[in-house]
Protein backbone atom coordinates (compact mmCIF):
# COMPACT_ATOMS: atom_id res chain seq x y z
CA UNK A 1 0.00 0.00 0.00
CA UNK A 2 1.70 3.48 -0.95
CA UNK A 3 2.22 6.09 2.13
CA UNK A 4 -0.97 8.00 3.23
CA UNK A 5 -2.00 10.90 1.82
CA UNK A 6 -3.46 13.18 3.60
CA UNK A 7 -4.63 16.73 2.87
CA UNK A 8 -4.83 20.08 5.07
CA UNK A 9 -8.18 21.59 5.13
CA UNK A 10 -8.19 25.04 7.58
CA UNK A 11 -10.67 27.60 8.51
CA UNK A 12 -10.17 31.56 10.01
CA UNK A 13 -6.98 30.76 11.20
CA UNK A 14 -6.01 27.28 11.30
CA UNK A 15 -2.90 25.69 10.79
CA UNK A 16 -1.46 22.27 10.04
CA UNK A 17 1.94 21.94 10.68
CA UNK A 18 4.54 19.71 10.19
CA UNK A 19 6.68 18.65 13.78
CA UNK A 20 10.82 18.13 13.39
CA UNK A 21 10.20 14.55 15.05
CA UNK A 22 7.38 13.54 12.52
CA UNK A 23 3.62 13.91 13.03
CA UNK A 24 1.92 17.13 12.98
CA UNK A 25 0.48 20.21 15.04
CA UNK A 26 -2.95 21.06 14.41
CA UNK A 27 -3.92 24.72 15.83
CA UNK A 28 -6.70 27.12 15.95
CA UNK A 29 -6.08 30.90 17.07
CA UNK A 30 -7.86 32.49 19.51
CA UNK A 31 -11.56 33.93 18.84
CA UNK A 32 -14.80 34.71 19.70
CA UNK A 33 -17.59 32.98 18.87
CA UNK A 34 -19.54 33.18 15.69
CA UNK A 35 -16.71 31.93 13.37
CA UNK A 36 -15.90 28.52 12.86
CA UNK A 37 -12.16 27.85 13.15
CA UNK A 38 -11.10 24.36 12.29
CA UNK A 39 -6.97 22.53 11.37
CA UNK A 40 -7.40 18.98 9.80
CA UNK A 41 -5.68 16.65 7.99
CA UNK A 42 -8.17 13.72 6.20
CA UNK A 43 -7.51 11.35 3.11
CA UNK A 44 -11.22 11.67 1.69
CA UNK A 45 -12.37 14.70 0.56
CA UNK A 46 -12.29 14.10 -3.13
CA UNK A 47 -14.40 10.88 -2.97
CA UNK A 48 -18.02 9.94 -3.11
CA UNK A 49 -18.69 7.80 0.57
CA UNK A 50 -18.32 4.85 -1.60
CA UNK A 51 -15.26 5.05 -2.79
CA UNK A 52 -13.41 6.21 0.60
CA UNK A 53 -10.38 4.51 1.25
CA UNK A 54 -10.74 2.09 4.44
CA UNK A 55 -12.66 -0.99 5.16
CA UNK A 56 -13.22 -3.42 8.10
CA UNK A 57 -9.67 -5.21 9.12
CA UNK A 58 -7.61 -2.48 9.80
CA UNK A 59 -5.86 -1.07 12.59
CA UNK A 60 -5.04 2.34 13.71
CA UNK A 61 -2.79 3.48 16.13
CA UNK A 62 -0.97 6.75 16.94
CA UNK A 63 0.48 8.91 20.04
CA UNK A 64 -1.43 12.47 20.68
CA UNK A 65 -1.30 14.92 23.25
CA UNK A 66 -3.45 18.48 23.65
CA UNK A 67 -2.43 21.94 24.79
CA UNK A 68 -4.99 21.92 27.40
CA UNK A 69 -7.23 19.18 29.11
CA UNK A 70 -10.68 21.05 27.98
CA UNK A 71 -10.49 22.68 24.30
CA UNK A 72 -13.57 24.24 23.92
CA UNK A 73 -16.03 22.55 20.71
CA UNK A 74 -14.37 19.32 19.32
CA UNK A 75 -11.04 17.43 18.59
CA UNK A 76 -9.76 13.86 17.56
CA UNK A 77 -9.08 11.31 14.91
CA UNK A 78 -10.61 8.30 13.50
CA UNK A 79 -12.63 6.97 10.61
CA UNK A 80 -15.86 8.12 9.71
CA UNK A 81 -17.98 8.48 6.50
CA UNK A 82 -18.39 12.30 6.60
CA UNK A 83 -22.21 11.96 6.93
CA UNK A 84 -23.54 15.76 7.27
CA UNK A 85 -22.18 16.64 3.48
CA UNK A 86 -22.22 20.92 2.76
CA UNK A 87 -21.53 20.94 6.45
CA UNK A 88 -19.41 20.97 9.96
CA UNK A 89 -16.45 19.00 8.01
CA UNK A 90 -16.73 19.96 4.36
CA UNK A 91 -18.55 18.28 2.13
CA UNK A 92 -16.36 18.00 -0.99
CA UNK A 93 -18.39 14.98 -3.44
CA UNK A 94 -20.44 14.26 -0.77
CA UNK A 95 -24.01 16.64 -1.55
CA UNK A 96 -26.36 14.97 0.72
CA UNK A 97 -26.51 14.16 4.27
CA UNK A 98 -26.31 9.85 5.24
CA UNK A 99 -26.36 8.34 8.69
CA UNK A 100 -23.43 7.95 10.46
CA UNK A 101 -20.31 5.24 10.52
CA UNK A 102 -17.68 5.81 12.73
CA UNK A 103 -14.91 4.43 14.85
CA UNK A 104 -13.02 7.05 16.44
CA UNK A 105 -11.87 9.04 19.84
CA UNK A 106 -13.60 11.85 20.15
CA UNK A 107 -13.10 14.68 22.26
CA UNK A 108 -16.12 17.13 22.73
CA UNK A 109 -16.67 19.77 25.08
CA UNK A 110 -20.08 21.21 26.61
CA UNK A 111 -22.32 22.13 25.16
CA UNK A 112 -22.02 19.01 22.98
CA UNK A 113 -24.21 16.36 23.19
CA UNK A 114 -23.51 13.38 20.70
CA UNK A 115 -25.63 10.07 20.98
CA UNK A 116 -29.31 9.52 19.89
CA UNK A 117 -29.25 7.20 22.88
CA UNK A 118 -29.78 7.77 26.69
CA UNK A 119 -27.62 5.39 27.94
CA UNK A 120 -24.16 6.13 26.26
CA UNK A 121 -21.72 8.63 27.17
CA UNK A 122 -22.09 11.85 25.04
CA UNK A 123 -19.90 14.75 26.02
CA UNK A 124 -16.05 15.06 27.38
CA UNK A 125 -13.51 12.05 26.79
CA UNK A 126 -14.80 9.19 24.45
CA UNK A 127 -13.98 5.98 22.56
CA UNK A 128 -16.70 5.23 20.06
CA UNK A 129 -18.79 3.60 17.46
CA UNK A 130 -21.45 4.20 15.25
CA UNK A 131 -23.01 1.57 12.96
CA UNK A 132 -26.22 2.69 10.50
CA UNK A 133 -28.11 0.81 8.06
CA UNK A 134 -27.61 0.91 4.61
CA UNK A 135 -29.90 4.37 3.54
CA UNK A 136 -29.26 5.73 0.42
CA UNK A 137 -28.62 9.49 0.78
CA UNK A 138 -30.57 10.10 -2.00
CA UNK A 139 -33.58 8.95 -0.08
CA UNK A 140 -32.91 12.12 2.81
CA UNK A 141 -34.00 14.80 -0.29
CA UNK A 142 -37.28 14.49 0.47
CA UNK A 143 -37.19 15.12 4.09
CA UNK A 144 -34.98 18.16 3.79
CA UNK A 145 -38.03 20.87 3.92
CA UNK A 146 -39.03 19.46 7.50
CA UNK A 147 -35.81 19.91 9.13
CA UNK A 148 -37.44 22.84 10.35
CA UNK A 149 -39.86 20.76 12.37
CA UNK A 150 -36.58 19.85 13.86
CA UNK A 151 -37.20 23.14 16.32
CA UNK A 152 -40.38 21.76 17.39
CA UNK A 153 -39.33 20.01 21.09
CA UNK A 154 -42.11 16.90 20.01
CA UNK A 155 -41.06 16.49 17.17
CA UNK A 156 -37.33 16.72 17.60
CA UNK A 157 -37.81 13.75 20.33
CA UNK A 158 -39.53 11.59 17.76
CA UNK A 159 -37.07 12.05 15.42
CA UNK A 160 -33.96 11.45 17.84
CA UNK A 161 -36.01 7.92 18.93
CA UNK A 162 -35.91 6.94 15.11
CA UNK A 163 -32.58 8.07 15.00
CA UNK A 164 -32.04 5.86 17.81
CA UNK A 165 -33.60 2.75 15.62
CA UNK A 166 -31.59 3.10 12.60
CA UNK A 167 -28.03 3.72 14.11
CA UNK A 168 -26.23 1.54 16.79
CA UNK A 169 -24.06 2.75 19.05
CA UNK A 170 -21.72 2.86 21.56
CA UNK A 171 -19.13 4.40 23.50
CA UNK A 172 -17.05 4.67 26.16
CA UNK A 173 -15.77 7.83 28.88
CA UNK A 174 -12.41 7.82 29.31
CA UNK A 175 -10.48 9.02 32.23
CA UNK A 176 -7.13 10.58 31.09
CA UNK A 177 -5.34 13.54 30.97
CA UNK A 178 -5.14 14.60 27.20
CA UNK A 179 -2.54 17.36 28.10
CA UNK A 180 -0.20 14.27 28.31
CA UNK A 181 1.30 11.96 25.59
CA UNK A 182 -1.04 8.93 24.95
CA UNK A 183 -1.06 5.74 22.71
CA UNK A 184 -4.45 5.54 21.46
CA UNK A 185 -5.13 2.53 18.73
CA UNK A 186 -8.13 0.64 17.62
CA UNK A 187 -8.77 -2.22 15.34
CA UNK A 188 -11.68 -2.37 13.04
CA UNK A 189 -12.84 -5.73 12.49
CA UNK A 190 -16.08 -6.92 10.45
CA UNK A 191 -18.50 -7.58 13.33
CA UNK A 192 -16.18 -5.92 16.74
CA UNK A 193 -14.26 -2.79 17.25
CA UNK A 194 -11.23 -3.00 20.02
CA UNK A 195 -9.63 0.43 21.38
CA UNK A 196 -7.02 0.44 23.55
CA UNK A 197 -5.32 3.20 25.16
CA UNK A 198 -1.68 3.25 26.41
CA UNK A 199 -1.96 -0.51 25.78
CA UNK A 200 -5.16 -0.97 27.76
CA UNK A 201 -8.61 -1.89 26.35
CA UNK A 202 -10.83 0.75 27.22
CA UNK A 203 -13.88 -0.70 24.80
CA UNK A 204 -15.02 -3.12 22.83
CA UNK A 205 -17.89 -3.61 20.43
CA UNK A 206 -20.16 -6.30 19.30
CA UNK A 207 -21.17 -4.82 16.36
CA UNK A 208 -18.59 -2.35 13.99
CA UNK A 209 -18.78 0.20 11.66
CA UNK A 210 -20.06 0.30 8.29
CA UNK A 211 -17.27 0.99 5.36
CA UNK A 212 -15.92 2.11 3.59
CA UNK A 213 -14.64 4.78 5.46
CA UNK A 214 -11.78 7.75 5.56
CA UNK A 215 -9.24 8.40 8.04
CA UNK A 216 -9.61 12.22 9.75
CA UNK A 217 -7.36 14.04 12.33
CA UNK A 218 -9.23 17.36 13.42
CA UNK A 219 -9.51 20.61 15.79
CA UNK A 220 -11.69 22.85 15.74
CA UNK A 221 -14.13 25.24 17.86
CA UNK A 222 -17.96 23.74 17.41
CA UNK A 223 -20.67 22.71 19.24
CA UNK A 224 -23.40 19.94 18.00
CA UNK A 225 -25.88 18.48 20.35
CA UNK A 226 -29.70 16.94 20.28
CA UNK A 227 -30.57 16.60 23.65
CA UNK A 228 -32.98 14.00 25.33
CA UNK A 229 -35.72 16.62 25.67
CA UNK A 230 -35.44 17.54 22.04
CA UNK A 231 -33.52 20.46 22.12
CA UNK A 232 -31.08 20.76 19.32
CA UNK A 233 -28.53 23.50 18.47
CA UNK A 234 -25.44 23.93 16.53
CA UNK A 235 -22.94 26.92 16.60
CA UNK A 236 -19.46 27.83 17.52
CA UNK A 237 -17.24 28.72 20.99
CA UNK A 238 -15.11 31.64 21.99
CA UNK A 239 -11.80 29.64 22.48
CA UNK A 240 -7.90 30.61 23.23
CA UNK A 241 -5.24 29.35 21.37
CA UNK A 242 -5.42 25.92 20.91
CA UNK A 243 -3.38 22.85 19.53
CA UNK A 244 -3.53 19.21 19.29
CA UNK A 245 -0.27 17.22 18.13
CA UNK A 246 -0.10 13.98 16.65
CA UNK A 247 3.08 11.57 16.21
CA UNK A 248 3.90 8.02 14.97
CA UNK A 249 0.54 6.97 13.30
CA UNK A 250 0.46 3.43 11.91
CA UNK A 251 -2.25 1.78 9.65
CA UNK A 252 -1.82 -1.09 8.86
CA UNK A 253 -4.85 -3.16 6.66
CA UNK A 254 -7.32 -2.77 4.05
CA UNK A 255 -7.29 0.26 2.27
CA UNK A 256 -7.23 1.46 -1.01
CA UNK A 257 -4.07 1.96 -2.66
Amino acid sequence: MEPLKLSPHTANGGLVQNLSEGGWRLTCPEGGAGAYRLAQLDDYQPFRRSQMPWRAGMTLSLQARASAANLPGTWGFGLWNDPFGLNIGYGGARLLPALPNAAWYFFASPPNYLSFRDDQPATGQLAGVFRSLPVPSWLFAPLLPLAPLLLVRPAARLARRMAAALVQERSAQLELDPTEWHTYAFTWEEETVTFRVDGESVLQTTFASRGPLGLVLWLDNQYAYWQPDGRLGYGTLPSPNAWIEIKEMDMQGTGLP
